[in-house]
This record gives C-alpha cells, sequence and structure tokens, in this order.
C-alpha cells in the first residue's frame, strides 16, 4: 500500500515522500482502516518539523486524523464490524491507503454526516469544545482569543455563541473581519491599526474579560494579557507566530493573573468517559443543527502532499486543507 513518509525531519513541504509500504495487520483490540479523508493540521506539520511535543521514530508516518471504512478486525473486537465509516482523531500515521487504529479510539459515523464533517470532527472540534468547557465561564461572561480566523478561533467562537458566551476575536489583518462575518463571526477586531484595544472595549462596554485565549505568541500573547480583568488567566494553546511569548510582568503582578497551557491530547486521555460523551453528542448536535461549520478549503491526493502542506499556511483559508489516498 502507499503511505506518506519522512526520513529526516524538517519543511513537510521538502521531506515527505510517498512510500510502498507492507499492509499492517490488526492485533488484539485493534482495527484496519482504509483511508477516504484526512485533515492538515499545524501539529501534524509540526511533528514532521521535530518541533511538536511528540517526536516520533524516524522514518515515519504522518497525520492523526481521518474518517475511513474498517476493512479488517483484530481478536477480541466486538463493538466494531467490518464495512463500517468510523472517524479518529486520535491516531498516528493515517495519512496511508489503511491504517491500524485501536478499536477504542474510533467513533462510528452516522450517513447524515458527510466524509469531509466526520474527517475533522474529532481533532479540532472536540478540543475547542473542550477547552471552553475547561473554562467554566457562564451564560453572558466574556473572553478574548487571538488567531480568530484560525480553525480553532473559528471553532470556540460559534461554540461560546451556542453556550451565550460572549468572545471578542483578534485578527492580524483587518480582512480577516469581513472573512469571518462571512461565516456569521462577528466581534472581531484587526490588531494591525493602533486603536484596536479601544476598538475591543467599545464592544464589550465595562464587561471584564476573565479569560484570555493565546494561541499565536510573541507579543501577541501581551497583547491579549494586557485585555484581561484582575485575578483573570491567560491560556496559551498554541504558537504560531513564535515559541516565546512577550508578557509584561506588570500585567502578571498587578492583575495577579494566571498563565496556564491547553494541550488537547492530554486533557482528552484524562477526561472521564461520560464528559467525553457527553462533549462530542453536543458537537455532533451542533454539527447537524447548522451551528458549528466545518468547511473544506481543498483537497489534494498523497502525490499532491507536499503541495497541500504549503497550501495549509495560505493566508485568508477558510477551510481545512484535506489528504486522500
Amino acid at each position: 500500500m502507499r503511505a506518506l513518509m519522512h526520513t529526516t525531519f524538517g519543511d513537510p513541504s521538502e521531506v515527505l515522500t510517498v512510500e510502498n509500504v507492507p499492509v499492517p495487520e490488526p492485533g488484539d483490540g485493534e482495527v484496519r482502516v482504509r483511508l477516504l479523508l484526512s485533515p492538515i493540521h499545524n501539529h501534524d506539520l509540526w511533528t514532521i518539523r521535530g518541533t511538536y511535543g511528540f517526536k516520533p521514530e524516524l522514518p515515519a508516518r504522518a497525520g492523526s486524523e481521518a474518517v475511513g471504512v474498517i476493512d479488517s478486525i483484530g481478536a477480541g473486537v466486538t463493538e466494531l464490524k467490518v464495512g463500517q465509516r468510523v472517524a479518529t482523531g486520535g491516531t498516528f500515521g493515517v495519512w496511508a491507503e489503511q491504517f491500524i487504529a485501536q478499536a477504542a479510539a474510533l467513533i462510528p459515523v452516522d450517513d447524515s454526516i458527510s466524509d469531509e464533517v466526520a474527517a475533522q470532527l474529532v481533532s479540532m472540534p472536540f478540543s475547542a469544545i473542550s477547552l471552553l468547557d475547561s473554562l467554566k465561564l457562564n451564560t453572558g461572561d466574556w473572553f478574548v482569543q487571538n488567531a480568530a480566523n484560525g480553525t480553532v478561533g473559528r471553532l470556540l467562537a460559534q461554540l461560546a455563541q451556542a453556550r451565550g458566551i460572549n468572545v471578542i476575536g483578534l485578527v492580524r489583518r483587518s480582512a480577516g473581519i469581513a472573512e469571518l462575518a462571512a461565516q456569521g463571526i462577528n466581534n472581531i477586531v484587526a490588531t494591525d491599526t493602533d486603536e484596536w484595544p479601544a476598538q475591543v472595549r467599545a464592544i464589550a462596554g465595562d464587561a471584564p474579560f476573565g479569560v484570555g485565549i493565546d494561541s499565536v505568541g510573541g507579543r501577541a500573547s501581551g497583547d491579549v494579557l494586557s485585555l484581561l480583568a484582575e485575578n483573570a488567566t491567560l491560556v496559551v494553546f498554541g504558537a504560531m507566530a513564535s515559541p516565546i511569548m512577550e508578557i509584561g510582568s506588570g500585567d502578571v503582578i498587578f492583575k495577579q493573573a494566571t498563565v496556564r497551557g491547553f494541550w488537547g491530547s492530554k486533557v482528552s486521555t484524562s477526561m472521564p468517559a461520560p464528559q467525553r460523551g457527553a462533549l462530542l453528542g453536543e458537537l455532533v448536535g451542533y454539527i447537524s443543527s447548522g451551528v458549528l461549520t466545518l468547511p473544506v478549503e481543498a483537497s489534494y491526493s498523497f502525490d499532491e502532499a507536499k503541495t497541500a502542506a504549503k497550501a495549509n499556511f495560505t493566508r485568508g483559508r477558510t477551510g481545512k486543507v484535506m489528504l486522500h489516498p
């Protein structure tokens, strides 16, 4: 079978290659899945670069989320069957014509959900709703986030609205305001003008920001912290621009602020099963009703993987970049 591989860590648009490898066989508690569609996530590309929290042994496969069809079942698997369409958001090495997954890591997908939605159902949406849930905000509360035009930023805005929570999103380009408005996401402020803090306050009025979410790093981290109220929390979700956060010590000290990280894969594995099931059910409900949208920007074959990796960082992209065999 064909699989995307890399023998060195580096730029995915340079090191990814298509290789012929043996078809794997499922072991106890495992199933083999025939890939239909897989999204490219930033953490997939960081893993290929060798800069993520997980560093595979080389030569390595890639990809972590997919939708596919079960074509073989290992011993001890009773809750799944051959021919069933399933999604997974925590299985490493899915960028292959067939991949092995733990049966417990697979979610059966209803026929009403398209491949394009099912392929991205778990990782980003579940991380977003888990993050929002962890903030313990009440109806009417406010929080602020940067990277509002990123996948998680868009999802958080939609989920917050569904829960009656107010959010102001920061983007780095004024053009991002119209892009998000087209998706029904408002309360967006561009930080490319000196007046942006006043624009934020004009939207929120006197309401305090008890939480800020930083997915950018660098000076953007301090920008979010500067907006927060006393005893607020800055949650670090990502570092799109810089792995170094530039935050003012005065904001931390005098606001008695807390800074903490959020890593979705760690949170999901330690989450009690009933809570995980409830959040997944909430997600599916939002998707079915149209509250939550998961657009696709483009789909590329394995042979176009290098181009797809570059396309992931196209400015103004509104949907996920997908891979298929």
